[in-house]
């Protein structure tokens, strides 16, 4: 059974990801695309897209173009967008890193990646130097003024060019790094026309008015942050408000002095706008919708915020790996619990273990198939194998099941992932860390839930023979390793790690407690 969207279809432009995201730029040339939330600085739709196109001329005369690759280390800056379409202008692939990274953890992108260019804040600089050391990049640029050793962004603008004629459906515009179903971080790749269709597909369940403020506390290296907040508001006209870093505070601030009307959240932030007694100081009356993405949203929760803020809060779904979105609640038909209804051109099943379509309203893996699903995973095509099979549905590694209007519920993961604040934790990533202590004999790392993150990680330990180890020396061993939002948050330890007779471990009988 494959269940299609109930809109009607709609035509994908046969352009690139800039000219589709600056289409209104020569309209609205004086029009803020990016108002910086700290400083308030602004930067036009005119000046957005002259710098765009200067910074793909200076990328272009250092050869870079199609076959190149370039980073970006960075929080939400207007500057993102410069970089990131001036490097789609020249031909130039772009992988995004999380700027709380640790320097192994940049390394191991830059290197998979093969970035020659890497572009940071000062903020972060001496993680970048660092990083950079055993890599294939040759030159540091900094957003901002230069230190030692480093280009200022603004002296890479040269002379401007246009778009560097590639392959829509081929040529890969960026590489964000996900999990995917099991396993480490991995290259998605993403062309042209994987994210002018979805944002295509998602403009016609999300319309906005002419010149709206969105606030865009989601970081741009995330997919979400990437897509629906920074090249979706753009595309549409509508002014980004940046947050280097998501204060709540700051937020509610932001809000009622821009009078800003598109909050694009998290569950974290969706539970702050129910609970937190500063929203009552505040005007939110400019708030027309909440949008919730990257984890599950509880049901109750979303109502009480809704009531509190006085505007629906709904939900959508998607991955990385789809560029990102299949799935968005419509702002007049939301389902308390649901992600929403299919976006056009997208097919869905819900399949059994074996692969079987399951009957209508029963749970299963949800499978996708449409013109966002990425190209594949980069140097690694049997991950891509085993995600996109040869009929071309995408494997989501998440259980759902589709109700009789067509609504999908999400209501578990076959995939391992923990989901802590929106971020993909893999547990073989901390596993393979822990078990590099001297004290640690075997390890298993499951997500537990909890109401502000999501999930938590927690591992379980079983301590090598004659070894002393407390749980929180442990976890500053993690600590020192991984990004904040990958730490072990709780240690416990145990006799032994329970596992199959393939010696797969049995995470189920952790979560139930049974392990002991």
């Amino acid at each position: 059974m494959i269940y299609t969207s109930p809109l009607p279809d709609i035509e994908i432009p046969e352009v690139t990801i800039t000219a589709h995201v600056l289409r209104r730029a020569a309209e609205v040339p004086d029009r803020a695309a990016f108002i910086d939330g700290a400083t308030r600085a602004t930067m036009t739709f005119g000046e957005l897209a002259d710098k765009i196109h200067r910074f793909a001329g200076g990328l272009a005369a250092r050869g870079m173009g199609i076959g190149s690759t370039m980073a970006i280390l960075a929080p939400n800056v207007p500057e993102y967008a410069v970089v990131f379409h001036g490097a789609a202008v020249s031909g130039t692939t772009i992988t995004t890193l999380n700027p709380t990274y640790t320097a192994d953890e940049i390394r191991h992108q830059l290197q998979d990646s093969g970035a020659t260019i890497l572009v940071t804040v000062p903020a972060v600089l001496d993680v970048a130097k660092a990083a950079m050391e055993g890599t294939s990049v040759g030159e540091l640029v900094v957003i901002g003024d230069a230190a030692e050793g480093t280009t200022a962004l603004a002296d890479l603008l040269g002379d401007p060019i246009e778009q560097v004629p590639v392959d829509l459906a081929t040529q890969v515009v960026v590489l964000p790094y996900s999990s995917g179903t099991t396993g480490l971080a991995k290259g998605v790749m993403l062309t042209h026309r994987n994210l002018v269709a979805n944002l295509a597909q998602t403009e016609a369940v999300m319309t906005f008015d002419d010149g709206e403020l969105g606030l865009a506390a989601l970081p741009f290296f995330h997919i979400y942050g990437m897509q629906v907040l920074m090249n979706g508001l753009l595309a549409q006209g509508c002014t980004v408000v940046t947050m280097a870093r998501f204060d709540f505070p700051q937020a509610l601030a932001l809000i009622e002095e821009l009078r800003i009307s598109r909050f694009f959240a998290v569950p974290p932030m969706v539970l702050g706008l129910a609970k937190h007694p500063l929203v009552e100081q505040h005007d939110l009356s400019s708030v027309r919708t909440v949008m919730s993405g990257a984890a599950p949203l509880g049901a109750d929760l979303a109502e009480e915020a809704a009531r509190r803020v006085g505007c629906p809060v709904f939900q959508g779904y998607g991955m990385t790996e789809l560029s990102p979105v299949t799935h968005v609640s419509l702002a007049d038909d939301i389902r308390p619990g649901s992600v929403g209804i299919t976006v056009p051109q997208t097919e869905c099943r819900i399949v059994d273990p074996e692969g079987n379509d399951v009957p209508e309203g029963n749970e299963g893996e949800l499978l996708v198939r449409g013109p966002q699903v990425m190209a594949g995973y980069l140097n690694n095509p049997g991950a891509t194998a085993d995600t996109i099979d040869e009929d071309g549905w995408l494997h989501t590694g998440d259980v759902g099941r589709f109700d009789e209007h067509g609504h999908l519920s999400i209501v578990d993961r076959v995939k391992e992932l923990i989901k802590f604040k929106g971020f993909q934790v893999p547990p073989a990533e901390l596993e393979a860390l822990l078990i590099t202590h001297p004290a640690v004999a075997d390890v298993a790392v499951i997500g537990i839930p909890d109401d502000e993150a999501g999930e938590l990680p927690k591992a379980f330990v079983v301590k090598a023979p004659g070894a002393e180890v407390t749980a929180e020396e442990l976890q500053d061993f993690v600590k020192e390793r991984v990004a904040t939002y990958k730490q072990v948050r709780e240690v416990a330890f145990i006799d032994e790690i329970p596992k199959s007779a393939s010696g797969k471990i049995l995470r189920r009988f952790l979560r139930d407690g049974t392990a002991a």
